[in-house]
């Protein structure tokens, strides 16, 4: 793979999960340009620099060392990323402070820079969460490729930083540059609610957390067809979200023991509020990390899954048919795991690559519902 060459450093970095013959890097132009900006700007070694969103760590570990830096971001696997790159490149594992995307980064900074994500509603949160958080005259950058920004992160810059104004494009990346000025307080939107009659329970959303709006048709799909009769099984809610799921599953079978796991802090911290306003004081595990990498082997009677397409823009199923090994190592020898997928993606003949047994619970025009013992 090649390396990141920056004026702060030249790194030899790693994408998570980490993939056999990978064909993809864990840095991009923008990363690059965000790194050359800023060193154009001559940083004196005591200045602090929050990093949002560092997909794989590229910005964070450059960084380390030239100035004091905090990475913040919403992503388990882009927190692990970093870790390993930085021991990657002889450094201490721990060298970069790390605040998930659900806490408030402790400023003042003196300059942020950001990777755009995906979803807007997440970078509005963080940019009123900057407020209180900034030196004055800071400087707020945000970059992405040309294709994946939209015009609405500069509008958002704007409402929340200051005047903002936007570079020339460089190897089809750009910079937001916003430049801290009054604006009036603002109060978050987030998290946001909506209620579901079948369970009567209503759900709270935090940022990031998807579909956070309306409960998406997959979930929908999936939620009258979740087993029955589970009686003391441990159950995993693998990709949780929001929690659905495991909470209309728990409603049904009062003696289950129930695991939630999500990569995004904002989706365990959403799950965690949820469980607690449906099941009250009920035990359970909710934990962000890599799926179930850190489950015990053969722990897990039953796992539900949602598996998702994506990871930031890049499209596939690499994440769902490593969640689907992951939940194969974990279950007991007879054991099951539930998915729902839609039609087109063909998860029945990869299950049976793993499987003693793949059937279809239920179908909709769009999405079927498998059940695959192990």
């Amino acid at each position: 793979m090649p390396l990141l060459h920056s004026p702060f450093a030249q790194l030899d970095l790693i994408r998570q999960p980490e993939l056999p013959n990978e064909p993809l890097q864990a840095f991009d132009a923008a990363d690059e340009y965000l790194l050359s900006y800023l060193a154009e700007q001559q940083p004196a070694s005591a200045t602090r620099v929050l990093v949002l969103n560092d997909s794989f760590g590229a910005l964070a570990a450059s960084l380390e060392g030239h100035v004091q830096v905090t990475s913040s971001g919403d992503s388990a696997l882009g927190a692990l990323a970093l870790q390993q790159n930085l021991l990657r490149n002889g450094k201490a594992f721990d060298a970069v402070a790390l605040v998930p995307a659900s806490q408030v980064s402790d400023g003042p900074f003196d300059r942020v820079l950001i990777r755009a994500p995906k979803t807007l509603a997440l970078l509005e949160e963080q940019l009123i969460r900057l407020q209180g958080q900034l030196a004055p005259g800071t400087e707020v950058i945000a970059a992405a490729m040309v294709k994946h920004l939209p015009r609405a992160a500069g509008e958002l810059l704007e409402r929340y930083i200051g005047p903002m104004h936007a570079s020339l494009a460089v190897k089809k990346a750009r910079l937001l540059i916003a430049t801290l000025a009054d604006r009036p307080p603002a109060v978050s939107p987030y998290p946001t609610r909506y209620r579901l009659d079948t369970p009567a329970i209503e759900l709270l959303n935090h940022a990031n957390v998807f579909c956070r709006e309306g409960l998406d048709i997959g979930t929908r799909a999936f939620l009258p067809h979740l087993p029955q009769n589970l009686g003391s099984a441990h159950v995993a809610d693998l990709g949780c979200g929001n929690g659905v799921l495991a909470i209309a599953s728990a409603l049904q079978n009062p003696e289950a023991r129930y695991t939630l796991v999500d990569e995004s802090y904002m989706a365990v911290q959403s799950a965690a509020e949820n469980w607690q306003a449906a099941l009250g004081e009920r035990a359970v595990t909710i934990r962000p990390g890599d799926g179930l990498a850190d489950q015990a082997p053969q722990s897990l009677d039953v796992v539900l899954c949602n598996p998702p397409f994506h990871q930031q823009q890049v499209v596939g199923d690499f994440l769902a048919w490593r969640m689907f090994q992951q939940a194969r190592e974990a279950l007991v020898v007879g054991g099951a795991l539930y998915i729902v997928g839609n039609r087109h993606l063909g998860y029945h003949s990869k299950l049976a690559r793993l499987f003693r047994g793949v059937e279809q619970v239920a179908a909709t025009p769009k999405f079927v519902i498998l059940k695959a013992r192990k």
